[in-house]
């Protein structure tokens, strides 16, 4: 029988968990570099095997849903969502999954870039010609914003209040992946009335929408819609854990790779002046980007490609073993949480050329590391359960970095921002940048008729601001 992982040495009753809950990342590092790709931590009575590299997740993602299971690992998150996606039952899921997939599906994505690009233009327009912002929190509204028109429409974007989001921030702050999600702790009671908010807010807009379907087209009506594949109705309080989990999944996630792909530009400027010159070459300030410009963006997609693989947004995924299973040399106990370290993964040297260093040409033709196996990066998970909206939040990340640079000039303030995790999430902390708006060229006509016909809502205002000739 082979033997279990050799384990990090943790403090008496509470094992590794101070660690666990600090900087993640250095502590992964920190055993990585002393144990190997393969190790086990204690925290409080759980027993945790981390485990990382392609070879690894292979076995970890094909293994999920059988000997691994994503909904038994995930108790916390249910009690945020309820029993949807992968907080549910295998069972379960499969019988949600095509209702999950369909807002992503049938050419729905130019409607939310341009969703996407009124909310960025909103925010770049509220920022005046110069001054200092915090990346995070500048950022965290307008992917709220993003969040809340593409899912729940337009008519819910100019209704909501500050309550909404305020409820919304309550509920994650609920997610904890130690203790019980049932403890009677303060949080807890605030998350369960939190979400109990929210649903009174969301379930007369359901209403409404079996009413009135043929005014509307975003996710929500999508949800709306859906049947199960014996033809019922999927009842509200799933179509309000898919929303919820939605927005969760996208803002947390979202908002800290925007800011790690401009801060991580900032600091390397001879990458930063290759995709300058591809937004100069490409785009023009007051005309609406679309699909098919940003497929030709590379310079902008291996930057966000690398941000994924430096600060994945989900350095960790876990399971829950089923029965005893072999990993490498190691065999991992049934009833053990089995975390795949993502971050670590992304970081081997006999993976990536200087795995450390920051190359988004790595993607580059000739090169394409992330292509050596099925599984090289992991930051959007993988297998049956690899994110669904992969492809939406790395067309938000591409048109915040294009139309933040597109528009202004910017200095990072402080060169080496500190690692935080938001809800588990990881973002740069004291990420602040000075910025002043370019001076825009001289609109031509035909990009100002071409946009109007757009529906930009923003080119007048691009007509009116300073400009050269």
């Amino acid at each position: 029988m082979k033997p279990t992982p050799p384990q990090v040495p943790g403090l008496p009753l509470i094992g590794n968990m101070r660690d666990f809950m600090g900087d993640r990342s250095v502590f992964f590092q920190r055993s990585f570099e002393k144990y190997g790709p393969i190790f086990s931590l204690q925290i409080g009575p759980k027993k945790m095997a981390v485990i990382a590299g392609a070879e690894a997740a292979e076995t970890f993602f094909t293994k999920t849903d059988g000997d691994l299971r994503m909904d038994k690992a995930y108790g916390p998150l249910r009690a945020m969502f309820g029993e949807i996606a992968f907080t549910a039952s295998p069972e379960v899921y499969n019988a949600q999954r095509h209702i999950l997939h369909a807002p992503f599906k049938g050419g729905k994505m130019p409607g939310y870039v341009r969703v996407m690009q009124v909310e960025i233009q909103q925010w770049l327009d509220s920022l005046g010609t110069s001054g200092e912002i915090d990346l995070v929190e500048s950022l965290a509204p307008v992917v709220q914003n993003v969040a809340a028109h593409a899912i729940m429409g337009e008519d819910f974007r100019k209704r909501m209040g500050r309550e909404f989001w305020d409820l919304y921030e309550d509920l994650n702050k609920g997610l904890d992946m130690v203790f019980p999600p049932n403890w009677p702790l303060p949080k807890f009671r605030k998350r369960d009335r939190a979400k109990a908010r929210m649903h009174e807010i969301i379930a007369p807009i359901i209403a409404e929408r079996r009413t009135n379907s043929n005014q509307y087209d975003d996710m929500l009506q999508d949800f709306v819609e859906a049947r199960y594949k014996d033809d019922s109705p999927v009842p509200d309080e799933i179509i309000i854990g898919l929303i919820t989990a939605l927005m969760f999944a996208g803002h947390e996630t979202t908002v800290g790779q925007a800011a790690w792909t401009i801060v991580e530009l900032l600091k390397h400027p001879d990458y930063l002046a290759k995709v300058q010159a591809e937004i100069d070459e490409k785009t023009f300030p007051g005309k609406p980007i679309d699909i098919g410009t940003m497929a030709q963006m590379q310079y902008v997609a291996w930057a966000v490609d690398e941000t994924t693989r430096l600060h994945p947004s989900a350095d960790m995924i876990m399971r829950a073993a089923e029965t005893d299973i072999e990993v490498g040399d190691y065999r991992i106990p049934k009833g053990w949480m089995v975390l795949l370290g993502t971050e670590i993964g992304h970081r081997l040297p006999d993976t990536f050329d200087d795995a450390e260093a920051y190359d988004p040409l790595r993607y580059a033709p000739g090169r394409e590391e992330q292509k050596q196996h099925k599984y090289t990066i992991t930051g959007f998970g993988g297998g049956a359960h690899k994110c669904t909206g992969m492809n939406f939040a790395n067309n938000e990340m591409l048109l915040i970095t294009t139309m933040l640079l597109q528009q202004f000039e910017l200095e990072l303030l402080n060169p080496n921002p500190t690692r935080s995790y938001s809800v588990g999430a990881n973002r740069p902390a004291g990420a602040v940048v000075r910025y002043k708006r370019k001076a825009q060229q001289a609109i031509p006509a035909e990009v100002v008729a071409q946009a109007v016909a757009a529906g930009c809502p923003h080119i007048t205002a691009m007509q009116d601001a300073p400009h050269t000739n």
